[in-house]
């Protein structure tokens, strides 16, 4: 009664009193203790105790046994009581076998779990549900869904559950496709849609993308929980419908129940943090210090990220210093987010606090620190981070040798960085957009091409960052007709210029003198009436070029939004005086002088050798 009541210590304090035990009180106590995490190990203890007392296991005992194993991920223990299942004869009992599929599942031995599996020969759908459950939980969603087609050939009737797994994998797998079938067959069948199941169909259409459907589903719920919020809120954060999201969690803080915990917060904010802070980052913020929720790592790691999104490190700071249990994750946000808004130092010294408070260090943060050495030109201090990545076993990881590539590329050691690149055996984009970039910025555009070939020759498909060290390379090494072939690779591509991409090529054609192609290029963009630099570039180029006619029309184009941009009128003076325009030279001087001109000195530093 105990046993069953779920009051554990008196269930055993009524088992030591009996002063003779027989296999049904070894058996309840064995099964009780199976089901709860903190005590599983005191059933294989009373599984061992029953032999020393002459008492056979039978059916149960193994089953209570093995599901005991399986809580505990003993696979050892669980594979000596499945010998001792087949040497009493009880291998076939159909209770002992679904659990040894859990317990093989569970400790990620799908080979003997698929050997249990094929020797059962009326197999039910709870037996076909655990082996797929166990290899949606070791990660084998294809072969999951697999399985289920099987048993529907088989002509197993799935449970609610068989149709949550499928559901899920689906989801994961990104197939939205599968996840329609399965939600039509549900509906065919008449199948009773539990809450979870109509949560993992809400999961699996947001994971694919289709809010929309998402939301119907979502709307058809007649008392959703917390869980079926969440996924609505976590669906619109990971396809950027902030908007939404934000909308949703106001409805939700707007019922009496279910209340938002930190998985929603977290949701909410992630999916606002594209938007400026002032407008949702720091009502939910709030929202957060009312609710005390301020300390939790979760939602810190998301109020962080929203802050350095928005480009707020004083915040950031703030939120990081005020939680207590900082987790690698909130460790290495902080290090990246510092090294890609130009915190360098920063970055460094953080991943130095963080090596210095015993924490263990991912590639992530490796990376982190390795893109700030970048940055900075700290040669010194990359090769220590570079000794720490193999310490810590992580210099074979593709992000890791990315950023190391990147690191020495950028600090002028191409041999170290062309000897990490050769040892990856098969490096993603960012890796050869690494060495790419490293060729593009000491000026070997022939080298970077043939990069280029190899990326194409290896079925990477390139993107902004590629083209633009390309064009970057071709414009410093004078490759007009090579640029226009990297520019036609562009849009094959799909790839979408932005102005930096511009600005390489109208640099590249002006240089070579074909002003009327640089001009037509900055017209037909999108960028031309924001980005007045390209104008500028051009109007530079009349001025080497002696094209009065173009350089005017670029000088007109800047001073139509800025015309008191002193540069320009010194550039258009210029222009003026290499055609011998005097009067135009008297004009635009006396226009410079009313502007008061004051140049600004410039700073630079470096990183001395010891």
């Amino acid at each position: 009664m105990y046993a069953r009541c779920g009051s554990l210590f008196n269930a055993k304090k009524v088992f030591d009193k009996m002063p003779q035990r027989n296999i049904v009180s070894y058996n309840a106590l064995i099964s009780a203790f199976s089901r709860d995490s903190n005590h599983g190990f005191l059933s294989l203890k009373l599984f061992a105790l029953m032999g020393t007392q002459g008492l056979t296991p039978n059916g149960s005992t193994f089953s209570s046994s093995l599901q005991a194993c399986c809580l505990l991920e003993d696979w050892f223990m669980g594979s000596l009581i499945h010998g001792q299942s087949v040497k009493h004869g009880f291998f076939n009992d159909v209770f002992v076998q679904t659990s040894l599929l859990g317990m093989y599942s569970n400790c990620g031995d799908l080979e003997s779990a698929n050997k249990v599996f094929g020797c059962v020969v009326q197999k039910d759908a709870v037996l076909w549900n655990s082996m797929i459950f166990g290899n949606l939980k070791n990660e084998k969603l294809e072969e999951g869904v697999l399985l289920f087609g099987k048993l529907v050939r088989h002509g197993i009737v799935p449970t609610e559950f068989t149709y949550s797994m499928i559901l899920n994998a689906c989801g994961k797998l990104g197939d939205c496709r599968w996840g329609q079938v399965i939600h039509a067959q549900v509906i065919v069948l008449n199948v009773l849609a539990d809450l979870p199941l109509q949560n993992a169909l809400l999961d699996m259409y947001c994971s694919c993308g289709d809010t929309e459907t998402g939301f119907n589903v979502f709307n058809k719920i007649e008392n959703p929980d917390l869980v079926s919020w969440n996924s609505m809120i976590s669906g619109y954060a990971e396809n950027g419908e902030g908007a939404d999201a934000m909308n949703l969690f106001l409805q939700l803080v707007g019922v009496f129940l279910p209340k938002p915990d930190e998985y929603t917060f977290a949701a909410v904010i992630s999916a606002t943090s594209a938007f400026s802070a002032t407008c949702y980052g720091k009502p939910l913020h709030a929202q957060v210090l009312k609710v005390g929720s301020e300390r939790s790592v979760f939602i810190g790691t998301t109020l962080l990220s929203m802050y350095l999104k928005n480009g707020d490190i004083e915040s950031a700071e703030q939120v990081f210093n005020m939680i207590e249990g900082k987790d690698v994750v909130l460790w290495t946000e902080m290090i990246m987010g510092h090294s890609r808004l130009g915190g360098g130092e920063s970055a460094i010294k953080l991943f130095s606090m963080m090596c210095h408070e015993g924490y263990k260090i991912d590639s992530f943060a490796l990376s982190g620190a390795l893109s700030a050495c970048a940055d900075l030109a700290t040669l010194n201090q990359g090769e220590m981070i570079h000794t720490q990545t193999v310490k810590r076993g992580c210099d074979a990881e593709i992000s890791v040798c990315g950023s190391l590539v990147h690191m020495y590329a950028k600090n002028g050691d191409l041999h170290a960085a062309r000897s990490i690149f050769s040892q990856v055996s098969n490096p993603d984009l960012k890796c050869w957009n690494s060495m790419l970039g490293g060729y593009s910025q000491h000026g070997m555009a022939e080298e970077a091409m043939i990069i280029f070939a190899k990326i194409l020759v290896n079925g990477q498909r390139p993107d902004q960052v590629t083209f633009l060290s390309l064009l970057s390379a071709c414009s410093h090494s004078g490759l007009v007709e090579e640029g226009k072939l990297l520019w036609s690779h562009i849009k094959k591509n799909d790839v979408i210029p932005g102005p930096k991409h511009y600005s390489c090529m109208v640099s590249l054609l002006s240089r070579a003198g074909l002003l009327d192609e640089a001009e037509e290029l900055i017209i037909k963009s999108t960028y031309s009436k924001d980005h007045l630099e390209l104008w500028r570039t051009l109007l530079s180029s009349c001025v080497n070029k002696r094209n009065l006619k173009i350089g005017v029309r670029a000088a007109e184009e800047i001073l139509q939004l800025e015309p008191e941009d002193s540069a320009t009128h010194i550039l258009l003076s210029n222009l003026y005086a290499a055609a011998g325009r005097w009067e135009a030279v008297a004009e635009m001087r006396r226009k410079i002088s009313g502007l008061m001109i004051e140049k600004d000195p410039g700073l630079s530093w470096i990183e001395g050798k010891k």
